[in-house]
């Protein structure tokens, strides 16, 4: 469950017309990228070769940023020409291809260098010229021709990162074989058997050696092996039956990060790229993968497009922005620039299928029968799911490893991603305002510069109990136990340190309404001793304090920290440790309100009585009516229930946490 914010009071600034598209069909997917490209149009250069949409800037520059504009429409537009559809458009791109290819030309998208931001760009016209030789290849003449392959075959003569990067070298070299021409087959095999160097167990690959189990396994390496499988099924036919086993084991465990109404759930980098979280669907669809109906496939990608079109991600030009539910730059990568999040048009590879495709005929599917909860050890995952609101969570024990990428604590060392409630990232470094530490621990000397994990020393994970040790300094050691669950989970906390210490355990973000908590906008607040609770129109969020906190309060963020709501208010503990073993254990509470799963009406507006009262919620003023409650999350033995209801038992001189399988971890605390 997450946010549908159409048609929600003051928040239809940023909405965009595909959000009226209903996308029930091939025809509706075709207007859909329509819409989307629609308002690009007056920003392409004078010889079509560069789209350039935004000022900002990135890690390389404007020139390729440009250049990257004009490669990332083709994601969708590709499919689309191979489907027969938005013939218009693509006369457009080839005139760009020519003059970003011709050296003599001033919009030559130049030579490249090694690791260069245009050597992912090259990519996409491997699968240009594999799908559609006939209409990239074939209406260039033969100096246009060789300008073209010249310019693609410097990925040949230029190494590529060692991660999710080897594929494009692949592709670019697949579209070559394809079409006819020289191509490099030691440095494909070379490339693809190191990224199945990658490759862990039960489907998931890590994004390299060391790397992160993240939206790069689905809408990259799995995506591009999809694409491989259904275009080398003959040359290769043993590594593409490989890549489609993988993927099917792999699908089993990626389809518990969607939600019924079509979110997914954001964790890692590179978020900008939006509905691309529903790209490995499509390309499982394109290559014929086992393992689910095409109904199901059909609902996965559709749904979440839905979803994704009713949050304001547009300017009030149409053109999509930098940011996740909502514009926002500080959540953004180095190398994200204004055009970089069209990569989420690779979820458009559907249109390459034919209109009596399964696919395409197959009456749309809610999801497969799901567990409650899901062990995605190579992923370092625990995912939960609440059937009662559709609220997904993937609780986390954290990585051994580390990279620097913007925001890496926050994105890949949370104790939780949530549908719902997603997670923040700083604003600055100072405080806890800025911090904005939701599914955190954070700790300081006292001079409002607090630390968080960052890697781990040692994790794993026994069936719903996720533990890591980490180390914040050389001489603070904090060993770390999850249980798992919704809508309460427990922390518990073993700290040794040398130096005294505060204390903040966050617990999730809640978006607050124009009016906060107040009793207006159907929310209310809690402090009371230790815990902390807040209601708003979005849901509820509390911390209880079990053992060794302090004091609780409520911490508001700096705006714009939060991925899917612009303002927060994240119930925290407190506590004050001196040198020496301390132990902090609570409950967290977060409900959403239950907005339903697909529906499209509106949300009215809340009713409310003051903290403690009930709020109603749903969808239809005409339909039944559901009521949502702080108290279930505010009670002061709430927590403690919650733990037990859990399988956590604190006694004295130990903690028992009997884990799904009877399995009991005891621990001494010492």
């Amino acid at each position: 469950m997450s946010i549908d914010r159409t048609n929600w009071p003051a928040a239809g600034a940023g909405l965009h017309p595909v959000a009226g598209n209903p996308l029930k069909s091939r025809q509706d997917m075709y207007r859909a990228l329509g819409e989307l490209l629609a308002p690009l149009q007056p920003y392409y250069s004078k010889g079509y070769a560069r789209l350039s949409i935004g000022s900002t800037g990135t890690g390389y520059s404007a020139n390729v940023a440009e250049m990257e504009g004009f490669s990332r429409v083709l994601w969708g537009l590709v499919p689309a020409i191979a489907g027969g559809g938005h013939e218009e458009l693509w006369e457009r791109c080839l005139d760009g291809i020519r003059a970003g290819t011709d050296p003599e030309h001033e919009e030559y998208w130049g030579e490249v260098t090694d690791y260069d931001q245009r050597l992912v760009e090259m990519a996409v016209f491997g699968l240009a010229l594999a799908l559609v030789p006939d209409r990239i290849w074939h209406p260039l003449n033969e100096r246009e021709q060789a300008n073209l392959y010249q310019w693609l075959n410097q990925i040949n003569r230029h190494p590529c990162y060692d991660c999710n990067w080897l594929f494009f070298n692949v592709l670019v070299n697949i579209g070559f074989r394809k079409a006819g021409l020289p191509y490099d087959e030691e440095q494909v095999e070379r490339n693809l058997n190191r990224i199945d160097e990658f490759y862990l167990s039960g489907g998931w690959y890590s994004d390299g050696i060391g790397g992160h189990c993240d939206y790069y396994g689905p809408f990259a390496i799995h995506y591009y092996g999809l694409v491989y499988a259904r275009l080398m099924a003959n040359e290769d036919p043993k590594r593409a039956e490989r890549y489609l086993e993988r993927a099917a084991a792999f699908a089993s465990d990626f389809v518990y990060w969607h939600a019924p109404d079509g979110a997914a759930i954001p964790y890692g980098r590179s978020l900008t790229y939006r509905f691309a979280q529903s790209a490995f669907w499509s390309a499982a669809a394109f290559a014929g993968m086992d393992g689910f109906k095409p109904g199901e496939l059909k609902g996965l990608v559709l749904r979440n497009l839905r979803w994704w079109f009713r949050q304001p991600i547009f300017d009030r030009g149409g053109i999509l922005t930098i940011g996740y539910a909502y514009p926002n730059q500080i959540m953004s990568e180095n190398y994200n620039s204004p055009g970089s999040s069209y990569w989420s048009l690779k979820t458009f590879l559907v249109l390459a299928l034919a209109e009596n495709d399964p696919f395409w005929t197959a009456e749309e599917e809610e999801l497969p029968a799901l567990e409650r909860i899901s062990v995605q050890e190579p992923a370092h995952l625990v995912v939960c799911r609440e059937p009662e609101t559709g609220h997904v969570t993937a609780f986390n024990t954290g990585h051994l490893f580390s990279n620097e990428h913007t925001h890496t604590s926050a994105k890949y060392e949370k104790f939780a991603y949530s549908t719902a409630f997603a997670f923040s990232v700083p604003r600055a470094e100072w405080g806890l305002s800025q911090g904005a530490f939701d599914s955190m621990l954070a700790l300081s000397e006292g001079d409002q510069l607090f630390r968080v994990k960052r890697k781990c020393e040692e994790a794993w994970i026994q069936d719903q109990v996720l533990y890591a040790r980490w180390k914040p300094w050389a001489n603070v050691e904090v060993r770390t136990w999850l249980v798992a669950g919704l809508p309460w989970h427990i922390r518990i906390h073993r700290i040794h340190t040398e130096r005294p210490l505060e204390a903040a355990e966050g617990g999730f973000a809640l978006g607050l309404g124009e009016r906060g908590v107040g009793v207006t906008e159907g929310g209310g607040a809690v402090v009371e001793g230790r815990r902390a609770a807040a209601s708003t129109v979005w849901g509820a969020s509390s911390v209880h304090g079990l053992l060794g906190f302090d004091a609780a309060e409520l911490i508001y963020p700096h705006a714009n920290t939060n991925l899917l709501h612009p303002r927060t208010v994240i119930p925290t503990l407190r506590a004050r440790l001196d040198p020496g073993t301390h132990w902090l254990v609570s409950a967290v509470y977060g409900k959403p309100r239950d907005l339903g799963s697909t529906s499209d009406q509106a949300c009215p507006g809340p009713r409310s009585h003051g903290v403690h009262s009930e709020v109603i919620a749903g969808n239809d003023p005409a339909a039944k009516q559901q009521r949502f409650s702080l108290v279930a999350g505010a009670d002061q033995g709430a927590g403690q229930a919650a733990a037990e209801k859990l399988g956590v038992r604190i006694g004295q001189g130990n903690i028992i946490i009997t884990s799904l399988s009877g399995i009991p971890i005891t621990i001494a605390m010492d």
